[in-house]
């Protein structure tokens, strides 16, 4: 059973991933605090994360890759991008855009109301295709 959760700011990682409906955050058992937290729990491929790891986000204590990066968005960050879409139905890029354009406050109302079962009201996790507390097909 998950349990009903909130976006927070801290769960919108660099590269505009909205950690709190990761796979890795949303299950019970050795739960991943997202890309901003400690390594402990994470996925291998997320603790060597090129992007979290960017020289450019450090140096420049960047929050997100659209900040003040001339390289925005990267060949990296447009890879994980195309298979996000396509896997997933989900653009990073896009994210990045809206919070640029519209703060990360919005952004994460935005991300609570598209998110949300409508059946349950618990949120949808990005990497299954239906409601992980009650099915519903998302």
């Amino acid at each position: 059973m998950i349990a009903k959760s909130t976006i927070i700011p801290e769960l919108i990682a660099p590269c505009g991933m909205n950690c709190a409906i990761c796979i890795g955050h949303m299950r019970e058992k050795n739960k991943c605090l997202g890309c901003r937290g400690i390594d402990e729990n994470k996925p291998k491929g997320c603790r060597k994360c090129v992007i979290n790891s960017c020289h450019i986000l450090k140096k420049n204590r960047m929050l997100f890759c659209s900040e003040k990066c001339e390289e925005f968005p990267c060949t990296r960050l447009k890879n994980l991008d195309k298979r996000y879409r396509l896997k997933y139905g989900m653009s990073m890029i896009e994210n990045l855009k809206n919070i640029d354009k519209s703060g990360i406050s919005k952004f994460v109302k935005f991300e609570q109301k598209r998110w949300k079962c409508m059946k349950c009201g618990n949120l949808l996790c990005v990497h299954r295709d239906s409601c992980l507390e009650c099915g519903e097909k998302r």
